[in-house]
């Protein structure tokens, strides 16, 4: 693209570079549960609440810790410094997850947390920093919605490569993948850095701002403080030591934006509030959409048909994408009629002598020979589903919109957050339908239950979270926007944490309907709060966007 065309020649640069972020990022999230629950291949052999425990907990830190880089960014390394930064500590911590250390392990996660703090929120905001030419102003929501797509065909393709490997090499082939994954968005990154150097503008303290060094000392300190002190409370007060300690350690963080917000000048109160207001209802998106790591996965492992079909078998064996079961009597992990695993006294997953626990549901229609064996599709595959959706709604979303803006009737950013978040209820509702039909998990769903229901909240998140990275960039006051922009993903670093906390309630609902009929409550309450805002955040949005 040259700068005579309707977008920045930074984009494509910035598209691809975020596109293998997430590709390695994505990758790791499709198969994070499957692997800490494998006890056949070299997983960890958790249980499924342990596994989404610590699936909440690690994509909560993943968004926690953009609030710091961002600030660094934003007063000391500036922009494409702190990408670099973060894009190599990432790398390296994909890699380290593939030694079966658990040491390692934990540390790996750690490396991949803090080099997302840095890479994530200041890629983001250097995007909108190159769309403040007054030539591209107009189209910013058109680039975000974009640099969105590009994300979402890394989040597509990676779960192929996942499979693949995993059913070839390993587990560690797969997390390998992901390091090299990365280290091409940096070295991508480094070769258009001259096309986006003049955005990457640092804003020093101003009057009346907390420094650096004080920020740590009231924020950081007291929240590693407050989290390592939750942490090692006798009992549990919100169900686990990893959520009271991240909960415990979110409180200085939320006290210092309430803080910006009060001691703000009042020329910037006013964008400051409906900020922090689209944050706390963006919370609730992402702990219903962040399931799709912990219990959507585990819908499509157990209760999902995942038989492929016979036209395309061949052709996915081929490629190696293919899970293969045979119906036969062996000595198997032992799980009850949930699909819990079953362990011994001394808190090994048990063994039995019985067929694998795909079968526990199959129906007797579908049911192979005895001694025969059926192809499935990898559980990571479905995905891949919800990032498909969004390479091809992104375009169709964009005319949409471009046709209502030559007409005069495109809604404000704050209206698209509010219709995202209804859209997104419906989703769960076509899931409570997929619970009735197959008899509570009695029988498989068909897979087109899943299909739908990532569809429908596919279309809910592509008018709330490129629109909600957009509506930063719009209101942030200059000097404190990569700042905000931390705090956007500090909303979805709680709503992730949440996510894990819902998840780990799965296996308490013996009607699987009210699960999700739980989330449908969720968005939908979300959905009317923000409605009910809707005047008072259009009204701000008119006055300080131009």
């Amino acid at each position: 693209m040259q700068n005579t065309r309707k977008h920045p020649v930074a984009l494509p640069f910035l598209f691809l570079s975020e596109m293998w972020e997430r590709f390695g990022f994505y990758l790791i999230l499709g198969i994070f549960q499957l692997f800490l629950t494998d006890t056949t291949k070299g997983g960890w052999g958790m249980d499924r609440a342990t596994a989404a425990d610590i699936f909440g907990t690690f994509i909560a830190f993943v968004y926690l810790t953009p609030f710091l880089g961002g600030l660094i960014a934003d007063r000391k390394l500036g922009y494409t410094k702190s990408i670099i930064i973060g894009g190599i500590l990432m790398g390296i911590g994909y890699m380290g997850l593939a030694v079966h250390n658990l040491t390692v392990f934990y540390l790996s996660l750690g490396l991949i947390c803090i080099g997302n703090g840095f890479f994530k929120p200041n890629i983001s905001t250097l995007l909108g920093n190159v769309y403040n030419d007054d030539r591209y102003r107009s189209r910013k929501d058109t680039g975000y919605n974009i640099f969105y797509m590009g994300i979402n065909i890394g989040a597509f393709i990676c779960n192929f490569f996942a499979a693949f490997l995993r059913n070839t090499v390993g587990w560690g082939a797969a997390f390998i993948a992901a390091g090299v994954g990365m280290f091409l968005g940096v070295i991508i990154f480094s070769i258009g850095i001259k096309h986006y150097r003049h955005a990457d503008v640092r804003k020093p303290e101003q009057e009346g701002d907390m420094s650096l060094s004080r920020i740590f000392s009231v924020v950081f300190l007291p929240a590693i403080v407050v989290g390592v002190g939750a942490w090692f409370i006798p009992g549990n007060i919100f169900g686990s030591d990893s959520t009271d300690a991240f909960i415990f350690a979110c409180i200085p963080i939320l006290i210092f934006f309430v803080s910006l917000l009060v001691k703000a000048d009042p020329k910037e109160r006013k964008p400051i509030s409906a900020l922090l207001a689209i944050f706390a209802v963006s919370i609730v998106f992402w702990a219903v959409f962040k399931q799709n790591g912990t219990a959507l996965t585990t819908w499509a492992q157990y209760y999902t048909d995942r038989e492929i079909p016979a036209v395309i078998e061949p052709a996915a064996k081929k490629l190696y994408l293919v899970e293969t079961v045979q119906n036969k009597v062996d000595s198997v992990t032992a799980f009850d009629g949930e699909f819990r695993m079953i362990r011994t006294a001394d808190g090994k997953p048990a063994k039995e002598w019985g067929k694998v626990p795909y079968f526990k549901n199959v129906a007797a229609d579908k049911m192979p020979a005895e001694g025969a064996s059926i192809s499935l599709f990898n559980t990571e595959l479905f995905q891949s589903i919800n990032p498909f959706f969004v390479i091809t709604l992104t375009p169709l979303i964009v005319a949409f919109f471009a046709l209502l803006r030559r007409r005069n009737r495109e809604p404000s950013t704050p209206s698209k957050i509010a219709w995202g978040l209804l859209i997104s209820a419906m989703s769960t509702l076509l899931m409570v339908g997929a619970v009735y039909v197959c008899s509570n998990g009695a029988i498989k769903a068909s897979p087109w239950w899943l299909v739908g229901c990532y569809g429908v909240i596919t279309v809910g998140e592509l008018f709330l979270s490129p629109m909600g990275l957009s509506l930063v960039s719009k209101l942030s006051p200059a000097r404190i926007t990569s700042l905000m922009m931390g705090g956007w993903f500090l909303a979805t670093s709680i709503g992730n944490k949440l996510s894990g906390i819902l998840a780990t309630l799965w296996d308490t609902y013996d009607n699987k309907a009210n699960y999700f009929l739980v989330n449908c409550l969720l968005l939908g309450g979300a959905a009317a709060v923000i409605f009910l805002m809707l005047r008072w955040l259009n009204g701000i949005f008119k006055e300080y966007v131009k």
